[in-house]
């Protein structure tokens, strides 16, 4: 059966039927579907999530959104507020009065705090290997600085993805044997504006900000499902405990095998995770 779909103006939204074939459009599920938005990171786009999408179960309408300054959405980067604001105006947009927020790494701060500014739109949180308190690090900061930080953003998220591309088409008939990073780095895209850019403004918000944030975690008594590997090189495995510490509402479940990248990695583990923490809201 298919979703019910309107598109938010800017999304640059994907929706998915339960078969898990694409519709070109955003969504509003159908009434017997739980909507739950899909966050991606920093950078990222929707198609973080394509490996997750068809293995959600039936009872979840799943809607995966480009964030401001990312892949096919037209509005430029912003801060976490700024995030978070936009998402609820794409639920109004979508005629969705409530739903599950799922967000990895950065897009997991967009949903925190969107449930800290309206906690009635927000049914439960997923929060996927996501940013929190004690995240932070000395290269956030390096890459937040004035001239240090367009340099390396310049390189990493522009220079090397193009790299990758050209590496990708090179060995085409090899593609699927690359290493993930190759695919990781060719996948970053906006059609809108530069990713280096976008990724600045949000590194130089994400210091300026998550403290703030964080500081909320107590006020958000909504159920929250943390996912997270140990060995996760990007944030730290104290930030889920912190998560599950601060939120009054919160389990967390470690997740091996995946990294920081979870939805790219163990795409089965993420979904079924998911669709068990949406059908125990009912």
């Amino acid at each position: 059966m298919s979703l019910e779909l309107r598109d938010p103006e800017g999304s640059g939204a994907h929706a998915f039927s339960r078969s898990g074939d694409r519709a070109a459009q955003s969504a509003h599920a159908a009434t017997e579907t739980e909507p739950v938005v899909l966050l991606h990171g920093q950078p990222g786009d929707r198609s973080d999530w394509d490996l997750v999408l068809p293995r959600l179960p039936g009872t979840v309408g799943a809607l995966a959104w480009d964030r401001p300054g990312y892949g096919a959405n037209h509005r430029p980067a912003g801060s976490i507020e700024d995030n978070a604001r936009w998402l609820l105006d794409s639920l109004d947009q979508a005629g969705i009065e409530r739903a599950v927020l799922a967000g990895h790494s950065y897009g997991g701060g967009v949903a925190l705090a969107a449930a800290a500014l309206a906690p009635e739109r927000v049914r439960g949180l997923v929060l996927v290997a996501s940013v929190g308190p004690h995240c932070l690090t000395p290269l956030d900061e390096l890459l937040a600085l004035p001239v240090a930080g367009p340099a390396l953003s310049l390189t990493a998220w522009s220079l090397l993805p193009w790299l990758a591309r050209k590496g990708l088409d090179h060995n085409r008939s090899d593609t699927h044997t690359a290493p993930e990073y190759w695919q990781l780095l060719a996948g970053v895209h906006h059609e809108h504006g530069q990713v280096w850019r976008s990724f600045l403004v949000e590194q130089r918000a994400l210091l300026r900000e998550l403290g703030s944030w964080t500081d909320k975690l107590a006020q958000i008594r909504v159920p929250a499902l943390i996912l997270a590997d140990p060995a996760d090189k990007v944030v730290p495995i104290s930030t889920a405990y912190a998560l599950r510490d601060g939120l009054p509402e919160a389990r967390l479940e470690l997740v091996e095998g995946g990294g920081h990248h979870l939805p790219r990695r163990v795409p089965d583990v993420v979904a079924a995770r998911i669709g068990a923490f949406v059908d125990s809201l009912e």
